[in-house]
C-alpha cells in the first residue's frame, strides 16, 4: 500500500468510527440539514477525513479537474480569486466550518480557478467525485444547493421567515402570486356602442365594479368603473342612452397574466386606479380589482397610498407613518424581497412628499413659479428604508441670473415650509443642509447645470462627495423635463472625463467591506460602536458607488442600483454571473438592515445601521460574510479597471 492509499484508508476509518457524530455535525449546516437521513448517511459512509496544516495547499488549478467535494469540518480554508483579466488585484475569500467547496468546478468537470489553502490547521471531509454524482442524483436539497449556491441559502432564509409568519399571522400572504391565479372569473366586457344604461345594468347584474370595453377581437379599448359612474351621475346633463365609448377611460392600464400581485398593487398605487386589466396576446383575459387584492390581504398598499394622497392635514400624514411601519412589518414577515419593500417605502414616501407640497401650496398660496421638487441619494435611487432623512432640492426655469435670484426669493419660503412639514412626517432634517430650503439647492436649471459641471471639472473631495449624493436624482413633483435634461447633460459630462471617472473609482474604494483575511468580520474595537459593523456604509455603499460609477461612465440613465447592474450586464460591462452575485449580495445586506430597523422600531430604539454580527444565526452570518465578499470583488474589479 502506497503512502496516499494509507492516508485515504486512515481517513476513511476516522469517519466510520464516528458516523453518528459526523452526521450530527453536518445536520447543523445547510444543505445537509434539509437532506433525508439515508442520503446523509450515504454521504458520510463515502467520506474520508483529511488533515491540512496551516498554509498547506488543498487544491489548486494545476491539479487538473477536481476529483473531490470538500466539507470543512474544523478550521478555515482561504483562497485568493484572481480577476478574470489575470492581472492586478486579487480577491480574498474564506470558507469556514460546515461550508463546502468547489461546487462550480466539480459540476463543470474542470480544475478550480483558485488555489484553496488551509488558513489554519484544518480537517476536511472529502467525498469522491463518483459518490458526489450519485448523491447529486439522489438528494433534491443537495442538488438544488449544488446548482444554486448562495441563492438556495437565501431561499432557506425566506422559507424560515415565511414559516414563522404562518405560525403567527395565519393566512398565506404572497406578493408573488400571479395575476392569472387572481383573475379567475370571466371578465365582464361589452362593445363600445352599448348604451350607458345597459352597461350599468350589466355591472349591477354581475356585481362588478368595472366593465371593459372591447373591440370584436376582444382587445381592450377602455374601462368604465363605479368611480366613472359617480362622475356621470354628478353631471346633470348625462344621457343614459349615449354609448359607453363616450364615457369610458381610454387605453386602460394592463399587465400580462404572469405579472404578480405586487406589480398590480404597485400600478394601482402609482396610477391612482382601482382596476388592472389582464391581457394576453392583446386579448382581455381578466380584470384584477382592488377588492381582489383585499381578499388576499394585499390591499394595505393601495388603500394606504390613497389615504395619504387625500390627507387633509400634515398631522394626518404624520399619523400615517405608523401604518407604513405596519405594512413593512407584514411584508418582512411574509418573505417579501428587500427590493419590493424599498420600492414600496419610496413610493409611499413620494406620495407623502407630494401631499405635503400640495398642502403647503394651499396654506401659503401659489408662488406663481412652476417648479420641480427633486430628490437625491437613496430617495433618488428608490432605495429608501424606514430610517430616512431629507435630501431634496428645487429646479425652476429662468432666463438669466437676475431672474433666477428673483424667483428663488419667491420659492424659498415655500421650500422651507415644505421641509418643516416633511420633518413633522418623520423625514429628518438633513444635518448637512441638503434641502430645498437652502438657497444653494433652490436653483434654476442653468444653475444646476453649472454646479454639476463644476463637480466633474474640479474633482475635489467635497465635490466627489457631492456627486455621490446629487448624481442620483429624480423628479418627485412638478414637470420632469428639466430633471431629464439635467440627467442627459450629466451622462455626457462624465462619459467625456476619464480623470473624473478615475477619481470616482478611488472614492468607491474608500469604504471597505468589513471582512478580514483570517477573521469572520472586522468590527469596531472600542467606543459606543464596539463589536459592530455598519451595514449601510460598509456593506451597501460599495455596491451603490460602484454601480453609479459604471452606469455614468457607460451612458446609463437609471438611478436604482439594481437596475444599473442589470443594464451593465446587458451591455456586457459587468459579467452576467458576477452581476447576479452582486445583486444577491445587495439584496441580502439590505434585508438584514431592514430587519434591524424593524427590531429597533418595535423596541422603541433609535434607528441605526450598525449591527453586532454575533446576534445573527449561523446561516445569516454565513450569507452576510459571503455578501461582503462580493462587495470586495466589485471593488477589486474597479481597482483593476481604473488601474488603482
Amino acid at each position: 500500500m502506497n503512502k496516499a492509499d494509507a492516508f485515504a484508508q486512515a481517513g476513511k476509518q476516522a469517519v466510520m468510527q464516528n458516523v453518528h457524530g459526523t452526521m450530527g455535525f453536518l445536520q447543523k449546516y445547510p444543505p445537509f440539514n434539509q437532506m433525508e437521513s439515508a442520503h446523509l448517511a450515504f454521504l458520510v459512509e463515502h467520506c474520508l477525513l483529511r488533515f491540512y496544516a496551516a498554509g498547506e495547499s488543498i487544491i489548486k488549478p494545476q491539479d487538473g479537474p477536481v476529483e473531490h467535494f470538500y466539507i470543512v469540518k474544523q478550521g478555515r480554508v482561504v483562497g485568493e480569486r484572481p480577476h478574470s483579466a489575470r492581472r492586478g488585484t486579487e480577491t480574498t475569500f474564506e470558507i469556514a466550518s460546515g461550508e463546502c467547496f468547489p461546487l462550480a468546478a466539480l459540476l463543470g468537470e474542470r480544475a478550480t480557478r483558485t488555489e484553496h489553502l488551509a488558513g489554519e490547521d484544518s480537517f476536511c471531509l472529502l467525498l469522491g467525485k463518483a459518490a458526489f454524482v450519485k448523491l447529486f442524483a439522489l438528494s433534491n436539497p443537495f442538488r438544488d444547493f449544488a446548482l444554486r449556491g448562495v441563492s438556495s441559502l437565501l431561499d432557506q432564509v425566506n422559507q424560515q421567515v415565511q414559516l414563522r409568519a404562518v405560525e403567527t399571522l395565519g393566512a398565506q400572504y404572497s406578493l408573488d402570486s400571479r395575476l392569472e391565479e387572481l383573475a379567475v372569473r370571466q371578465p365582464i366586457a361589452c362593445p363600445p356602442h352599448l348604451p350607458l344604461r345597459d352597461a350599468v345594468r350589466l355591472m349591477h347584474e354581475q356585481q362588478v365594479g368595472s366593465i371593459v370595453i372591447v373591440d370584436p377581437g376582444h382587445r381592450p379599448l377602455g374601462i368604465f368603473t363605479l368611480r366613472d359612474l359617480r362622475r356621470v351621475i354628478a353631471d346633470a346633463s348625462a344621457d343614459l342612452a349615449q354609448p359607453i365609448a363616450d364615457l369610458m377611460t381610454q387605453a386602460p392600464f394592463h399587465l400580462p397574466p404572469g405579472a404578480s400581485a405586487f406589480d398590480a398593487a404597485l400600478a394601482m398605487t402609482e396610477r391612482h386606479i382601482a382596476h388592472v386589466c389582464v391581457v394576453e396576446g392583446e386579448r382581455l383575459v381578466g380584470v384584477v380589482s382592488e377588492r381582489d387584492l383585499f381578499s388576499l390581504q394585499r390591499v394595505d398598499l393601495v388603500h394606504l397610498a390613497r389615504t395619504i394622497r387625500h390627507a387633509g392635514r400634515v398631522e394626518t400624514l404624520a399619523a400615517l407613518r405608523s401604518e407604513i411601519q405596519r405594512l413593512v412589518d407584514n411584508m418582512l414577515a411574509h418573505g417579501a424581497s428587500s427590493t419590493q419593500i424599498t420600492r414600496i417605502i419610496t413610493l409611499l414616501n413620494d406620495h407623502t412628499v407630494c401631499r405635503v407640497i400640495e398642502l403647503t401650496l394651499e396654506a401659503l398660496g401659489d408662488p406663481g413659479v412652476p417648479f420641480t421638487w427633486l430628490c437625491f441619494g437613496s430617495e433618488g435611487r428608490c432605495e429608501q428604508t424606514l430610517h430616512t432623512d431629507q435630501d431634496n432640492g428645487i429646479l425652476f426655469e429662468a432666463r438669466d441670473a437676475v431672474e433666477a435670484a428673483a424667483l428663488r426669493g419667491r420659492l424659498l419660503p415655500l421650500a422651507e415650509r415644505i421641509n418643516q412639514g416633511l420633518a413633522q412626517c418623520g423625514f429628518e432634517l438633513c444635518k448637512g443642509g441638503i434641502m430645498a430650503g437652502n438657497p444653494e439647492l433652490c436653483l434654476s436649471r442653468a444653475e444646476w447645470s453649472r454646479r454639476f459641471a463644476g463637480f466633474v471639472r474640479e474633482a475635489s473631495p467635497e465635490n466627489l462627495l457631492g456627486s455621490s449624493i446629487y448624481f442620483d436624482l429624480r423628479a418627485v413633483w412638478g414637470p420632469v423635463e428639466g430633471c431629464e435634461a439635467l440627467q442627459r447633460e450629466l451622462l455626457a459630462l462624465v462619459a467625456d472625463n476619464s480623470l473624473f471617472q478615475r477619481m470616482m473609482a478611488e472614492n468607491a474604494l474608500r469604504q471597505r467591506p468589513p471582512v478580514g483575511r483570517f477573521r469572520d468580520f472586522v468590527v469596531a474595537r472600542k467606543g459606543a460602536e464596539k463589536d459592530t459593523l455598519d451595514l449601510k456604509v460598509q456593506g451597501l455603499t460599495p455596491f451603490v458607488d460602484g454601480a453609479r460609477l459604471l452606469a455614468l461612465a457607460h451612458g446609463i440613465s437609471a438611478c436604482n442600483t439594481l437596475e444599473r447592474l442589470r443594464q451593465l450586464m446587458e451591455q456586457g460591462v459587468v459579467d452576467v454571473q458576477d452581476g447576479a452575485a452582486y445583486e444577491e449580495a445587495y439584496h441580502f445586506i439590505q434585508l438584514i438592515r431592514m430587519q434591524q430597523h424593524q427590531h429597533q422600531a418595535r423596541q422603541g430604539l433609535p434607528y441605526s445601521n450598525r449591527l453586532d454580527p454575533d446576534t445573527l444565526n449561523h446561516l445569516d452570518r454565513r450569507i452576510l460574510r459571503e455578501s461582503f465578499r462580493q462587495a470586495q470583488r466589485l471593488q477589486s474589479s474597479l481597482a483593476l479597471r481604473y488601474q488603482l
